[in-house]
């Protein structure tokens, strides 16, 4: 069908368009065939509404499949999955007549208390971006617009409709940016979800720079950006920042800022045009996609359920990080004798709490699915251990639960957090698991043989207290409506451990790196801790963690074997890894390439990932394993030239199996960036001697005119200089007396601007 022009549309029209119709959905205008868009929560699972559901996931919204949330996709490091799910949401959504799915979230943990973290995916952008591009490619090759959200720099719940994130540039670029980035550029979007924060004191939904500038301008967006859910303050003002539509309805008051903004000839009719266009082309788009699938004839849901749930479950079984795993006491044998204990065996902790709550159409309980993979049901017994209802007997749900355990030879826990306690709209306050589960594991692994902890969570939890006492953990995340089954398939090893932490597990709160800054005083929050986010502060600052980014275990062994660097023009390389199961099973490997180097003015983290990939290996088998770094891997963002370099110098590429363990490594020297910045006389003096044209010619004019110096005054003179290098020109001038004049060093201000000699 033939795209509208705004042309074709009134000013009123026009103006209408730019805000929602209602919670979830466009204006149509009929009598130019524009049919409404409709927008709903994901990304895990759609939320369609239904009348008797609300957008605050009080009520019920109609059934769909609860697939992984990001949280455990992150930690499955493959792309594949990420597509698959990506894929499988799209489907609902077509059976529900859905157009756009508000996700993936691709924001990046600063820090573990945020509650929001079970819809991100890591502390890294590389794995955040790769895993959110894959998801949004899948999802839109299958007739549904994805919404990457949210941007940028939203990192908390605490404040988060007004909170200035306080961020510097080369932390923006480095960190909080690439995974929307690479998103926006390789997949192709949509849409762009804008955030409530402000950054650096400005809206995100009113900031040109952000929507603008970066978004459109350097990454080439086309599509169209949409508000976070209430998010504008000043529609006028959002509009000319790039903001094309602000959701939900408002009851039409953005519609008459706009028209009175127009008529009273503040706001050009150009820049509603420019909006209106994106949105008419989404709607565009939205049609021949539903004109080439048809009118849903099925009653809803309309899907293959049955399939959509084995696809959950064998999704979450990839997804799952294997921790400890001390003398081999998983797999659980058919024949053990199995104490499972634990509230969340029976009624399971799968997803998070907020927008992307999901009415699952089933959910599969740990413990039924442990029976029917034991030998014989008997063999499994079961205790609930802790309330799910505080009114319950804390002690005697204990007690009953250690009398099991004694006569098992396994015993599995079943722990982490409730629901209420990580949710969209507030963070968390402590890493520590409720007291009565830590008792309970610390009662539990007292009385048994052998005790496993496995552990449901959409946010890091801490292990201490108890995790010694223990000799297996299975961090199992928060893994959709299939997670029970696919929870009992890793302990029994119906399926490998194949997940990998995509985020750090500390010792201490105290030593995460925003520790100090979250979540902010006064309507600020600082991010003092720069691009030292994650595992990047704590290999850094040399800070001890209980488990490092990268770490997971599996059921089978690997080994790397050599690693070839090769380099590619001037700023980038081709590596080339080999990796071999040594085992007896079947399993799936992480592959994860870092980069380390000291080279340049800035401060660099002692290591940073660039690449990864998950290879699927038979017993015995050796894959190689290559890897394109562009001039990016290597580069950083200089806040002088606002732009990426490379700096000159040596670069080590590592091969860890986890941001601590490097197993191999190549260094590799790099040309890099050939940067003359010219002097001015604001210049500090170190600049003006380091410089390469300016610095021989100052010390020349200087020396010609000094007298001769015994070694013991050069000593002083240099000493001297070490004390005024950070001086400016202008005012170490004042210092010089008659040995140079202004005029002179104006001179080479010049010369300093001329363009550098050919090499």
């Amino acid at each position: 069908m033939p795209t509208l022009d705004p042309a074709d549309l009134t000013l009123d029209q026009k103006a209408e368009l730019l805000t929602g119709r209602d919670f979830g959905t466009t204006h149509p205008v009929e009598e130019a065939g524009i049919a409404p868009v409709a927008l709903v929560d994901g990304p895990h699972g759609v939320r369609p509404p239904d009348a008797a559901a609300d957008h605050l996931a009080i009520n019920a919204s109609l059934p769909a499949t609860c697939f992984p949330p990001a949280v455990a996709v992150g930690s499955s490091w493959d792309p594949d999955v990420a597509a698959r799910l990506g894929a499988a949401v799209a489907r609902e959504a077509r059976a529900y007549g859905i157009d756009v799915v508000l996700g993936p979230g691709v924001n990046i943990k600063r820090s573990p208390l945020c509650g929001r973290n079970f819809e991100y995916y890591s502390e890294d952008p590389l794995v955040a971006g790769v895993l959110g591009a894959a998801h949004v490619r899948a999802m839109q090759d299958a007739g549904v617009g994805a919404s990457v959200k949210h941007f940028a720099a939203n990192n908390q719940e605490t404040d988060r409709m007004r909170v200035s994130a306080d961020v510097d540039e080369r932390a923006l670029r480095e960190i909080y940016f690439p995974a929307f980035e690479r998103v926006v550029k390789e997949a192709r979007p949509a849409t762009v979800m804008s955030a409530y924060n402000r950054i650096n004191g400005v809206y995100a939904s009113q900031n040109p720079w952000l929507l603008t500038e970066v978004l459109r301008d350097e990454w080439g967006f086309d599509g169209l950006v949409v508000s976070d859910w209430g998010a504008i303050q000043d529609r006028v003002v959002a509009l000319e920042a790039g903001l094309d539509l602000a959701m939900p309805h408002d009851g039409g008051r953005g519609r008459e800022a706009v028209l009175a903004a127009v008529r009273g000839g503040t706001l050009d009719e150009a820049v509603v045009d420019r909006s209106v266009r994106r949105i008419l082309a989404l709607a565009s788009a939205a049609a021949e996609r539903n004109a080439a699938a048809g009118t849903p004839t099925e009653p809803a849901p309309g899907f293959d359920v049955d399939a959509q749930h084995a696809l959950a479950r064998e999704l979450a079984a990839e997804c799952a990080v294997l921790l400890k795993n001390d003398g081999n006491v998983l797999p659980l044998a058919a024949e053990a004798r199995v104490a499972v204990i634990g509230a969340f065996a029976e009624t399971p902790r799968f997803q998070g709490g907020g927008s992307s709550h999901i009415n699952a159409t089933r959910t599969d309980s740990a413990l039924e699915a442990v029976r029917a993979l034991a030998g014989d049901p008997a063999l499994v017994g079961f205790a609930p251990g802790y309330p799910l209802d505080r009114a319950d007997d804390v002690e005697r749900l204990r007690e009953e639960a250690v009398a099991i355990a004694r006569e098992a030879d396994v015993a599995v826990v079943f722990a982490g957090l409730a629901e209420a306690d990580e949710s969209e709209g507030y963070d968390r306050d402590t890493l520590d698991l409720p007291a009565a589960q830590v008792e309970l594991i610390r009662a539990v692994s007292a009385a048994a043989p052998k005790t496993v902890v496995v552990l449901s969570n959409g946010g890091v939890v801490s292990l201490e207290g108890w995790h010694d006492d223990v000799e297996a953990v299975l961090e199992g995340w928060l893994l959709g409506q299939g997670g029970g089954s696919a929870l009992a398939d890793l302990l029994y090893g119906k399926a490998n451990p194949s997940g990998r932490l995509a985020e750090t597990i500390p010792y201490r709160l105290e030593d995460t790196p925003s520790y100090l800054n979250f979540p902010g005083e006064q309507g600020h929050v600082r991010y003092g801790e720069g691009v030292m986010v994650g595992y990047r502060h704590h290999i850094s600052a040399d800070r001890p963690v209980r488990y490092p980014f990268g770490h997971g275990l599996s059921y089978t062994t690997f080994a790397t074997g050599p690693v070839t660097v090769a380099p590619v023009g001037g700023d980038g390389a081709e590596v080339t890894v080999e990796v071999t199961n040594t085992g007896t099973r079947a399993g799936k490997h992480v592959v994860q390439v870092y980069v380390a180097t000291t080279a340049g003015p800035v401060r660099r983290p002692v290591r940073e990932l660039r690449a990864f990939a998950k290879v699927a290996l038979d017993p015995g088998e050796t894959r190689s394993v290559t890897f394109a770094l562009d001039r990016r891997a290597f580069a950083y963002w200089d806040i002088e030239q606002h732009d990426w370099v490379v700096a000159a110098g040596e670069y080590r590429v590592q091969v860890g199996d986890n941001a601590l363990e490097v197993v191999a490594e190549e260094r590799i020297t790099l040309t890099g960036d050939t940067l003359v910045q010219p002097v001015t006389l604001d210049t500090p003096v170190g600049d003006w001697f380091a410089h390469p044209v300016v610095g021989p010619e100052l010390t020349a004019r200087l020396s010609a005119v000094m007298p001769p110096q015994s070694p013991e005054q050069a000593e002083e003179s240099a000493r001297m200089m070490r004390m005024v290098e950070s001086m400016p020109m202008s005012q170490f001038r004042n210092f010089l007396g008659d040995l140079i004049t202004t005029e002179a060093l104006e001179e080479l201000v010049a010369l300093s601007k001329e363009p550098a000699p050919a090499s």
